[in-house]
């Protein structure tokens, strides 16, 4: 049984099946890799636990998010080999002002970190779209679904960060936009180990799919053997275009 299945009660589990939630999504033809808030600002230094991390930055999840790196890197190289456009969100750390609390872009504690750097071994390609947003949800006063129906895209698989927050929030709008949307499970993370199994029962319950990255990596090379070609990286540079 899943982890965030193992927390609620056999009665929370009973309800869940009779009212039919949960149930598995089918999934699309068109798919968009949504890396959100994974940078420096949300992981820390490399290889230290959570309090530690925070002494360098407030915001920062330490090992857990450190561990989900690794798996992201591994559905990123599979969508690249697939041709699936992937684009990253993050915060615009200039102006963001959400939570009741402010901060100013790279003053992160003792380090002075740029809060859109991403680790080498999820780094944006040249060609890859990069989104700010100010707010939790990526949708929120961003162009993100305007680039997304200029790619057809009719399915998301959102990884990164926090679970609770951006994620859960990018979700919920997604599944309002009309999209299908997969989760997958060991990509997220969040500062709050409760939340963050909560968050992915909430999410496979009412608005997405949770999948696993086995699961992932099997959808996205049965995408790119149904392409001939790596149409979406034309169409991805494309939106860039007009984006500039």
């Amino acid at each position: 049984m899943k982890p965030w299945l193992e927390i609620f009660t056999e009665q929370d589990r009973k309800v869940l099946d009779k009212a039919g939630m949960g149930s598995r999504q089918s999934y699309g033809e068109n798919p968009v890799f949504l890396i959100i808030d994974t940078n420096w600002r949300t992981l820390g230094p490399r290889g230290k636990p959570i309090l530690e991390a925070m002494d360098t930055c407030k915001g920062a999840c330490g090992t857990s998010g450190w561990v989900a790196v690794g798996y992201i890197q591994q559905v990123l190289t599979g969508c690249r080999s697939a041709g699936i456009p992937v684009v990253f969100i993050t915060g615009d750390a200039t102006t963001r002002s959400y939570q009741g609390r402010s901060s100013t872009k790279g003053e992160v504690g003792p380090l002075k970190i740029e809060a859109e750097e991403m680790p080498k071994e999820i780094a944006p390609l040249p060609s890859e779209l990069i989104i700010h947003k100010t707010r939790a949800s990526a949708f929120f006063d961003t162009p993100l679904d305007n680039c997304l129906k200029s790619l057809k895209a009719d399915c998301l698989i959102v990884v990164g960060n926090s679970t609770s927050g951006c994620v859960r929030a990018s979700v919920v709008d997604a599944c309002s936009y009309g999209y299908t949307v997969f989760v997958v499970e060991e990509c997220c993370f969040d500062r709050f180990e409760l939340s963050h199994l909560v968050s992915l029962f909430d999410m496979n319950a009412k608005y997405a799919t949770v999948i696993s990255v086995e699961e992932s990596l099997g959808y996205v090379a049965q995408v790119g053997r149904s392409h001939s070609e790596p149409k979406y990286t034309r169409q991805l540079t494309r939106v860039e275009s007009k984006m500039s």
